[in-house]
């Protein structure tokens, strides 16, 4: 169970949330006093998380983020549930291939681009229906540095992100003033997610960092935190990049 202030008053929806940086954002959120839906594919999974995260100030909703029922069902329980929906996140995400694009098989490209883009844009007007609209509130977008730099093994997954960069750069536009929309892009965290990026090599990889070592959750999860409160209430349409210092060597992931 997750050690808690008093609870809030705000709501955050965070999708992917059942292992990983989902996770940890919506522990973070829990644990400055937030109620939380956490949604993810895997129902036992999904579970598991909510009892982890305290069952008494988060529900949960299993489905995959690019259906749009799911999507429908997710904000129908958070506003049935909580009555509002202050922040939603957006790390929902997938990557099934690596390597060059020139041999990328464009069905598998529609998927990533269905489940990291148009799954966060679904989301975003929904939430801004439901609530937001009227009441303002905030979106992150969990992008990446591979929407920021080419990449031999990412290439899906790295355009994938760039669209979602631009995405938040056009819902800040639209969803001003009453909502921010800002993204994170991440470089390599020590996930489930991203274990073939470093898996059998990790003191390598780390090794290119000038800081050392690979990401984790909770790299991701305060600045997530900073970016639905009101210490960041001056910003929008940013993409913060927290990377390690990778960019420094010019690195590529």
């Amino acid at each position: 169970m997750v050690e808690r202030v008093p609870e809030s008053g705000k709501v955050a929806l965070v999708t992917g949330a059942s292992r990983g940086i989902g996770y940890g954002v919506a522990e973070a959120l829990v644990a400055r006093g937030d109620r939380v839906c956490v949604t993810g594919r895997d129902e036992d999974a999904l579970r598991e998380a909510v009892g982890r995260l305290g069952a008494d100030r988060v529900i949960g909703v299993a489905g995959k983020a690019h259906d749009e029922a799911h999507q429908a069902a997710a904000v129908d329980r958070v506003m049935a549930e909580f009555g509002r929906v202050d922040f939603l996140v957006n790390n929902a995400g997938t990557n099934p291939v690596f390597g060059p694009i020139a041999e990328l098989d464009l069905g598998v490209a529609r998927k990533v681009y269905e489940t990291n883009v148009l799954s966060a844009l679904g989301f975003a007007q929904r939430t801004w229906a439901a609530w937001q609209k009227e009441h303002g509130g905030a979106i992150v977008n969990i992008a990446s540095v591979a929407g920021l730099s080419a990449s031999p093994f990412v290439g899906a997954y790295g355009m994938s992100k760039a669209a979602m960069i631009n995405l938040t750069l056009q819902l800040a536009h639209e969803f001003a003033p009453g909502v921010r929309v800002n993204a994170l892009a991440p470089a390599v965290v020590r996930t489930r997610f991203a274990r073939a990026l470093y898996e059998g090599r990790e003191e390598e990889v780390a090794g290119a960092y000038p800081l050392g070592r690979l990401g984790v959750p909770e790299d991701i999860s305060g600045a997530v935190a900073f970016l639905t409160s009101e210490q960041s209430a001056w910003m929008t349409g940013q993409t913060m990049v927290i990377d390690g210092g990778i960019f420094l060597n010019a690195g590529v992931v």
